[in-house]
């Protein structure tokens, strides 16, 4: 099963228990709409982590009430990431959403070796797209976590992402191992990864997907453009 737009991620969330989201430096407009459009729905709880004062502000300004969320207050952005992972790491929050923070910040707190986020396993970001232009919404990993990964490294990257897309009913997600050809050439480790990848999917090193590469973007998304390639 595919699904078609990002209004079955909703769906399912709203069907499902109501988690406590705690965002890092909550001082942020869109950060606090998403967040209470998320609980007026009834998905979310939150506790927002920040400068209360500015967070009261930002509020204001864009008329979003925010009288029934948990606030803590933290006066810079390495502690507001680090109580915000703390957070959830006590068990008293279940999601940790970036707020108006740097990255390298929140990152440094979810690594943290006595109180962070650890699990033994390689961190990585899904990215996940509704184009109007396709019949499915595109999954794109890893967006940025992970700048120079090996063999290793993708193999965890596509094992997190084919989880994440098991836990949302896809039973076997078709997984393209992008390169900028669709051959494999010595000269670029990319198209080398990719076919290492393939034939790791086909021995059981990699279960729950169907992989193929190394294909270029446009023929992994688009049938036409794979059968004009030949």
């Amino acid at each position: 099963m595919a699904f078609k737009s990002l209004d079955f991620l909703f769906d399912r969330a709203k069907k499902g228990t109501v988690m406590r989201v705690v965002v890092a430096a909550a001082e942020d407009g869109e950060v606090l709409e998403a967040v209470k459009k998320a609980n007026s729905e009834g998905i979310v709880e939150a506790t927002l982590v920040g400068d209360k004062g500015r967070i009261a502000r930002v509020a204001e300004e864009r008329s979003i009430d925010i009288s029934s969320f948990e606030i803590i207050s933290a006066k810079s952005e390495e502690e507001a990431a680090a109580k915000a992972v703390q957070t959830v790491s006590s068990g008293n929050g279940d999601l940790l959403m970036k707020g108006f923070i740097k990255t390298s910040t929140l990152l440094k707190a979810v690594l943290n070796k006595e109180w962070g986020l650890r699990s033994g396993n390689l961190l990585s970001h899904l990215f996940l797209f509704e184009v109007p232009a396709f019949d499915r919404v595109i999954g794109l990993t890893d967006g940025g976590l992970n700048t120079y990964p090996g063999l290793q490294e993708k193999a965890a990257i596509v094992n997190n992402a084919v989880y994440c897309y098991h836990c949302l009913g896809v039973e076997t997600p078709k997984v393209a191992a992008l390169a900028a050809v669709e051959v494999v050439n010595p000269d670029m480790p990319c198209t080398i990864d990719a076919a290492a990848l393939v034939q790791m999917n086909r021995r059981n090193q990699i279960k729950g997907c169907i992989i193929d590469g190394p294909l270029a973007l446009d023929n992994a998304l688009s049938e036409e453009a794979a059968r004009h390639k030949g």
